[in-house]
């Protein structure tokens, strides 16, 4: 294969898909992104990206804005929960006391 024909393609793609010029390097940079914006555990990256360290993911995933706001919805639904599950229990607690 010629080393320019992925060059050329990954242009033409970008023109294509209307979507501004980028690096086809970029490209894996995304990719490792997405994986970690789905979940997808470390070591599947790792397969799919052809890494054999894992800090290549350090490296190539970025966490977003999603990513952190995510987390902190679902670490305060928890405390929330957890705090509404002790209201619950002390209310019950004291129905039983009396």
């Amino acid at each position: 294969m010629v080393p320019s024909t992925d060059y050329h393609a990954w242009k033409r793609l970008l023109t294509d898909a209307k979507v501004r010029d980028g690096r086809l390097h970029d490209a894996r940079h995304t990719a490792a992104t997405v994986l970690l914006i789905l979940g997808v555990p470390e070591r599947v990256v790792m397969q799919i990206m052809g890494w054999s360290s894992t800090a290549m993911a350090a490296r190539y995933q970025h966490v977003t804005g999603g990513i952190l706001a995510d987390v902190a919805q679902r670490v305060g639904g928890l405390i929330w929960e957890v705090a509404n599950d002790a209201d619950d229990s002390g209310a019950e607690g004291s129905e039983e006391s009396r």
